[in-house]
């Protein structure tokens, strides 16, 4: 299994607009972060959780040319904005184009049905029973707290919380991608045990309402034991990567955005 952080920043990603502080400032690559997306290549398939409004930009600057399906965490905008851009997957595949329309490829997407109708909502000329021509096409598959399969592909939903709005990481195999929590129940943190990688969410090191600080971050994976973590969904105000990176444990680091590692 090979894993693509696609993007490592919160909401408004990182610099954000109009900010002047030294993070934002930065000339390190590593503190310029596009929305949270996670690329996941195993048995030769392309899996990507949440496509933000950076969708498009991370799918060309790591020259995907193939998805077989995309899956969501919850309905939030800068996970859901850049869902439009799937179309260019079911019209080309493997860098080449298709031009009969019964090989058109309807993209997988799954998720839990609250999402579905957002999604709905949001891209609705996606979803209507005559489709403009070019309008992405989607095969929909509502999602519940159960494993679920993407051919033999197994993966684990994860319940979380997010303020209060109960959200989904997920477990594949050895690998667990959580963004955007806040609370985790001691019965899914029983799904997450024995993961040797896992991706969680620290936004920055004071109080915030729906996300976990750096430090109850730290408390998760000291928990949960994984040989390494990574954090992610960072905002300016976690600090300069090169400087925080000194404060982590040595088996926690800071995500950045095209970090790559096999699993």
């Amino acid at each position: 299994m090979n894993i693509t952080i696609l993007g490592s920043g919160t909401s408004q990603g990182v610099p954000l607009i109009g900010c002047r502080c030294e993070v934002c400032r930065s000339i390190d690559f590593r503190d310029q972060r596009l929305r949270v997306s996670v690329l996941i290549n195993i048995g030769n398939k392309n899996i990507v959780i949440d496509s933000g409004p950076d969708f498009r930009q991370q799918m060309l600057r790591e020259r995907v040319d193939f998805l077989d399906a995309l899956i969501f965490t919850h309905e939030h905008k800068d996970h859901t904005a850049g869902m439009d851009d799937i179309r260019a997957f079911n019209f080309r595949r493997y860098g080449v184009e298709i031009k009969s329309n019964t090989d058109i490829f309807k993209m997988p997407l799954y998720a839990r049905k609250n999402v579905i109708e957002q999604l709905k909502n949001e891209f609705s000329y996606a979803f209507a029973a005559v489709k403009y021509p070019g309008s992405p096409q989607i095969d929909i598959n509502i999602i519940e707290n159960t494993p679920f399969f993407i051919d033999d592909v197994k993966i684990i939903p994860v319940e979380v919380l997010h303020y209060n709005l109960p959200i989904f990481g997920y477990r594949i195999g050895d690998f667990t991608y959580i963004t955007d929590a806040n609370y985790i129940s001691e019965n899914e943190k029983e799904k997450i045990r024995g993961t040797k990688v896992l991706v969680i969410n620290a936004l920055q090191k004071s109080d915030h309402v729906s996300h976990y600080t750096l430090s109850q971050a730290l408390e998760v994976i000291e928990d949960i034991k994984p040989d390494i973590a990574y954090l992610t969904h960072i905002s300016h105000n976690m600090g300069l990567h090169a400087e925080v990176e000194k404060e982590l444990p040595i088996n926690v680091r800071l995500a950045f955005d095209g970090l790559k590692f096999e699993i």
